[in-house]
């Protein structure tokens, strides 16, 4: 699964990178976490554009917003299947921004935490689906989004057995495009590498990381601020 990613590349590299003409500034977080509204690439029948969506994808036909919080991700292997997302995959695909996603590898009762992102540092696109939805008590619209997940990597296949869908970028445009057949997104997978166990992004795990079995300071990282905590074992 995805459940906590960073993005923090600069308002540049999102136009150049991702082939956006104009893109809002977009604050440095360090640990975005689910029902969060995070930056994804689209393209709704104009040009490609940044939109900011609710993390928690919440279909058309929902009741409340709560069931969101249940569909984070999306398994590439079922997204034609699920009533929930087979509409999203045929019409409404996007891009979600991210340098690097955290997971956690179990050994016995100790978790792990891992920072995995690309040797050279740039972003990259992890799949996503969105939707439109209308609080049926208040009419409050809302835009949501989740990440769809599949078979790690080699080189991350040691930490979990999920990882998300990363689009090489000579394929954007085929997922992006509405009219387009929804392609593969099973094989569509590039290989980053867990290269900062459990670390403040930027800096190596043996000068900032999180200790073994706890994560990154939840409060201070999702206001974009690098945690302080200096690592025991360094």
């Amino acid at each position: 699964m995805c459940g906590r990613f960073a993005f923090y590349s600069p308002h540049e590299a999102v136009t150049r990178l991702f082939g956006v003409a104009a893109a809002p500034e977009i604050e440095p977080r360090y640990n975005i976490a689910p029902t969060q509204f995070i930056a994804t690439v689209r393209e709704t029948g104009g040009p490609r554009d940044v939109a900011l969506l609710y993390w928690g994808l919440v279909p058309s036909w929902a009741k409340e917003k709560a069931i969101g919080a249940r569909m984070i991700n999306a398994r590439a292997e079922t997204l034609t299947e699920k009533p929930s997302f087979r509409s999203a995959f045929r019409r409404r695909r996007c891009l979600v921004l991210a340098d690097g996603y955290y997971e956690w590898q179990r050994s016995g009762t100790v978790k792990q935490p891992y920072f995995i992102a690309f040797d050279g540092g740039a972003p990259f696109g992890m799949a996503g689906l969105w939707e439109r939805w209308r609080d049926p008590l208040s009419g409050e619209p809302l835009e949501s989004c989740c990440i769809v997940t599949t078979s790690p990597a080699p080189a991350v296949a040691h930490v979990h057995d999920r990882m998300p869908v990363i689009v090489p970028r000579d394929a954007y445009a085929e997922w992006l495009d509405r009219a387009t057949r929804p392609p593969i997104v099973s094989h569509a997978c590039s290989d980053p590498r867990p290269i900062r166990a459990a670390g403040t992004p930027r800096q190596p795990a043996r000068q900032r990381c999180a200790q073994p079995g706890r994560g990154p300071d939840r409060t201070s990282w999702n206001r974009g601020r690098r945690p302080v905590e200096s690592c025991p074992h360094a």
